[in-house]
This record gives C-alpha cells, sequence and structure tokens, in this order.
C-alpha cells in the first residue's frame, strides 16, 4: 500500500505539471489565434524596394500585435500567384491585405471577393484599375514622380531639349498604373504632348525613339537599351521606370561606348540607385518611401479591425500620398531637390 501510495503521488505530480503545461500551451495558442491576420502580397520578394515594403510591414505588424503573412509573385508580371495568394487570405480570415500588383486590371475579380468577405484591401504603390477597386492606395504620386525627372532633364539639356533622342524603358506590357503614370508624368515634364495620359505609347513627338518593356529588373533595362540603341545609336535620353533597370541600360551604353554622353532617369530611391547618383550613373532620380507605405498600411488594417473605420485619401487625390524627393547632384533652378549624400541617409535597400 505503501509502494502504491506513493506511486499514486508521483503520478498525480506528473499529471498536474502535464495539465499545467497544457494549459500554457492552450493560453499560447489561443493569444496566437486572436492575433489578426494581415496579408502582404508584392509584385517579387527579390526587388530591394519589396523587401524594405515586406520589412516595414513586418515591423508594424509586431508592433500592433498583428500576425503577418507574406507573399509574392516568381516575377514581375506574375499575376497567378497574386491570385492563389488572395485566395490562401481569404481562406485564412485575414483581417486586411496589402497588395503592390502585378496587373492591376487582372487582379481585381480575386480582390472583389476578398471585399466580399469583409477583408479591408489596399494597395501599395501601384493602383488597381480601376483604383476604387481597393478600399485604399497607399503610394508615391508616381506622376509626379516622373513629372519632376522630365522636368530635371529638359531643364539640365537646355537649349538640346529641343532635339534631343528619347529612349524610354517602361515595365511590362500590361500599362499598369504605377508604369503609366511614371512614363507619363516623365513625358509631360519633359514638354511632349501626350495624347491619352492613360496609355503609353500613342505620343507623336518625334525626340520618342520608342519604348521597351524591363520587367523592373538590370537584365530588362540592358537588353531594352540595347534594342533602344539598335533603332537609332544616338539616344540621349534614357527614362526608366526604376533603378534597377537604369543599371541595366547604363552596362549597355557602356558597352558601345555611350557612357559618358546620355541622360539617365529614374524612379526608385534606394540605396544602390542613390549611389549611382553619386557615381555619375542616374542624372536623377525620384525618391519614394516604400517602408512608409506598408507601415501605415498595416496601421490602416489595424484601425480597421478595431473600429470598421477606413483610410481616406489624401485631399484632392484618389490615394494616400506617401511622398516623393527629386535626388540628385547637379540641381536646376527652379526644381527643388537634395543631394546623393543626404539621399543616402533616407534611402533602402
Amino acid at each position: 500500500m505503501r509502494r502504491s501510495f506513493r506511486h499514486h503521488l508521483v503520478f498525480s505530480a506528473v499529471s498536474a505539471v502535464a495539465l499545467a503545461s497544457a494549459t500554457l500551451a492552450g493560453a499560447g495558442l489561443a493569444a496566437a489565434a486572436d492575433k489578426p491576420i494581415v496579408g502582404i502580397i508584392t509584385k517579387t520578394n527579390t526587388n530591394p524596394f519589396f523587401v524594405k515594403m515586406k520589412e516595414g510591414a513586418q515591423a508594424k505588424a509586431d508592433e500592433l500585435g498583428m500576425e503577418l503573412r507574406s507573399f509574392a509573385g516568381k516575377v514581375d508580371g506574375d499575376n497567378d500567384s497574386q491570385v492563389a495568394a488572395v485566395e490562401n487570405l481569404i481562406a485564412a480570415g485575414a483581417k486586411g491585405i496589402l497588395i503592390t500588383p502585378s496587373d492591376s486590371r487582372a487582379i481585381v475579380p480575386s480582390i472583389e471577393k476578398a471585399r466580399a468577405a469583409g477583408i479591408l484591401v489596399i494597395a501599395l504603390d501601384t493602383q488597381l484599375d480601376p483604383p476604387n477597386a481597393a478600399d485604399a492606395t497607399f503610394a508615391t504620386d508616381n506622376f509626379l514622380a516622373g513629372e519632376m525627372i522630365g522636368q530635371w532633364a529638359a531643364k539640365t539639356l537646355g537649349e538640346k531639349a529641343g532635339a534631343a533622342k528619347i529612349a524610354l524603358l517602361d515595365l511590362s506590357v500590361n500599362q499598369v498604373s504605377v508604369d503609366v503614370s511614371r512614363d507619363q508624368g516623365f513625358m509631360k515634364g519633359f514638354g511632349i504632348d501626350l495624347a491619352d495620359p492613360a496609355v503609353i505609347g500613342d505620343e507623336k513627338d518625334k525626340r520618342i525613339v520608342g519604348h521597351d518593356t524591363t520587367l523592373g529588373n538590370e537584365e530588362g533595362g540592358r537588353k531594352a537599351m540595347e534594342n533602344l540603341l539598335q533603332k537609332d545609336p544616338e539616344v540621349s535620353v534614357v527614362y526608366t521606370i526604376n533603378e534597377p533597370a537604369a543599371a541595366g541600360a547604363y552596362e549597355a551604353l557602356k558597352s558601345v561606348g555611350r557612357d559618358k554622353d546620355v541622360l539617365i532617369v529614374s524612379v526608385d530611391g534606394g540605396c544602390p540607385g542613390v549611389r549611382n547618383v553619386a557615381d555619375g550613373v542616374i542624372g536623377a532620380t525620384s525618391m519614394q518611401f516604400p517602408l512608409l507605405m506598408a507601415s501605415k498600411g498595416i496601421e490602416a488594417v489595424k484601425a480597421f479591425a478595431d473600429t470598421g473605420a477606413k483610410p481616406q485619401a489624401t485631399p484632392g487625390l484618389d490615394f494616400v500620398n506617401t511622398g516623393v524627393e527629386l535626388v540628385t547632384d547637379k540641381p536646376v533652378a527652379g526644381i527643388k531637390s537634395i543631394p546623393s549624400s543626404e539621399a543616402l541617409k533616407k534611402c533602402w535597400g
């Protein structure tokens, strides 16, 4: 009996410990389950812009006690992966989705399904088509970003702007909103008459050598630049959708000895791009702030989860403007800019 009693005490003690552990584990699972889920879906997970966007989202989600689930397309333009990500987040009961759409139009049916399920959908950087397909957009004023570098290029060239030969290195054949806005903004800033501001490539200005697509990466920029140099080897101005494409364009120009006499402008504000401004590879770039876009988006989802409130657009715009600054080491009169040394303190990637 004494052995049995001792055995019973030991068994009881073990059981109590096990029960306590199970209770704590259950509480932990419950706490995790109580965290509102928010998803971020980027175009790719390799571009430094989207890497920084994800970092900003994760930091803010951790701060606000939310569970962040991250997804990305395989390449820029991969709509199918983004559709699958939206479906995943609907099934998970997410409170919000932040998305940089690869195809602003093709993703809309999936976004409508998410919103019908009560999910707040916020586009980051790139508006949906139509913009009101999302509950809100947090973005750079991409038209202004393009316009700033167009104005800078025209003023830098002065009288030579009238005889410029312009190559435009765009994003993709999909003509997503960010692509169209930057391209058309640049041309307006340079003084080119826009036919339809919502369409790339319908302009009649004889200074335009042509458009080509880059998929927003360095290799794409190199190939697009090679194609346009074959069309006209005397290109004098190069607009690029982003700084990786600009780096590729520079390499193509360098390979034919044109790296010193062609003006390259771009948009992004990543640290590699800002260093390329400092090194004279890029003449000017418009800096945007992806970390701010993502962190503000997470805050908006938390507010929606807590109160049902939705973010309001910046007055006069159909999106929440997260700011843009012109970066150049060759400032021109009448255009506000910051030097690369200052931009290196603000850049990302």
